[in-house]
């Protein structure tokens, strides 16, 4: 047991570095462009995101050193911090509008995305509060205040992940299969009044369902992913290859990074950073399993993998064109410090729960 507790917290640390260090050469890749275009030079972005990367790193090995009893007594005023940050995006002055969405706070030398620590930060308090009771009608509302807080934003790719995290940890901690179908049921519904009753996502769900639709506005985004996908065939064009990230891709070294990933390796390459994605889950289901079930420590590190698991899945099906796109960035890959360091601080609670495994 020791010696598979060790292999599986070694094999998940050398995942974290492999998937980092390639989605950093994949956001140079990828923006290039951009940065010589908006900076003078290509550098701008991979400078910034190696920046990140570093303070992540050292989060992560800081975080792993915190007993995960502290977490578990300080859980409540995380959860409530995260939601104070997600309410300062929506304070004049001090949230940041980009594209009609408040999501960032101005920090004058940066923005902060606080939606991704709120991801952390709810994890933390529902899995302390799941394991040690899993009454319904407190469940729905403390799930129902940051789900408001994000619709106002408005965010519905993080609002999805959201609920994704509290029904599996709800179901996980023991939670009725019936409250879960009712839980599902008035979710969709709920989903479907928020698109129906918002322009903007009615938009992107008619240029998914039908690309043809406004080539050079809404649907632009949709077929120039496409087109990289297609470009890419079975080997792709090359590292350093891509014509799609000269500006024809909205957001190239964020959202829809995976897309120049495609291009420029092809179906094969881009098979293998997926192998890499699925073993790095893996061991943090491997992980999680070693824990007593439904204890904190289990239902932590589930919430952790359900968070990251589910990102990944929609990101993907997103850039193949399998759902509308959510603006939800890809793990370790997407451009970006806020969901970087949350990641890997996320990853250090992780190795913290593995090396309190007991023997």
């Amino acid at each position: 047991m020791a010696t598979k507790k060790k292999f599986s917290s070694f094999s998940l640390l050398i995942l974290i570095l492999v998937l980092n260090f390639v989605g950093l050469f994949f956001v140079f890749e990828a923006s290039t462009a951009e940065s010589f275009n908006t900076f003078g030079h290509q550098y701008h972005f991979l400078q910034r995101q190696a920046l990140w990367l570093g303070v992540g790193l050292v989060g992560m090995m800081v975080i792993r050193l915190v007993p995960i009893k502290l977490w578990q007594k300080i859980a409540p005023l995380v959860f409530i911090g995260g939601l104070g940050l997600i309410f300062l995006t929506l304070m004049p002055g001090i949230g940041l509008k980009v594209n009609g969405a408040r999501r960032w706070i101005n920090l004058g030398f940066t923005s902060l995305q606080p939606v991704e620590l709120l991801k952390l930060g709810l994890i933390i308090y529902f899995a302390q509060w799941m394991s040690q009771h899993q009454r319904l009608v407190p469940f729905l509302f403390l799930t129902a205040i940051p789900s408001l807080l994000l619709l106002l934003q408005p965010d519905m790719g993080s609002l999805l992940i959201i609920i994704a995290i509290d029904v599996a940890l709800y179901f996980l901690a023991g939670g009725q299969l019936k409250h879960l179908l009712m839980i599902g049921g008035g979710g969709l519904l709920l989903l479907g009044l928020a698109v129906v009753t918002s322009d903007y996502r009615m938009r992107r769900l008619q240029t998914f369902l039908d690309p043809q639709t406004d080539p050079l506005g809404a649907s632009f985004h949709v077929r120039q992913i496409t087109l990289a996908l297609g470009s890419g065939g079975w080997l792709g064009q090359g590292l350093g290859n891509s014509q799609q990230k000269y500006a024809y891709i909205p957001e190239a070294s964020s959202d829809s990074i995976f897309a120049i990933v495609a291009e420029e390796i092809g179906f094969i390459g881009s098979s293998v950073v997926i192998f890499i994605f699925f073993l790095y889950f893996v061991n943090l289901f491997r992980i999680a399993q070693q824990q007593k079930p439904g204890s904190y420590q289990h239902l932590l590190a589930m919430g952790i993998l359900v968070w990251l698991a589910s990102q990944v899945c929609l990101n993907l099906a997103a850039v193949v064109v399998l759902v509308p796109l959510t603006g939800l960035p890809l793990p370790f890959f997407s451009y970006g410090g806020s969901s970087l360091v949350a990641v890997l601080l996320a990853n250090g609670i992780v190795l913290r729960i593995a090396s309190e495994t007991k023997k």
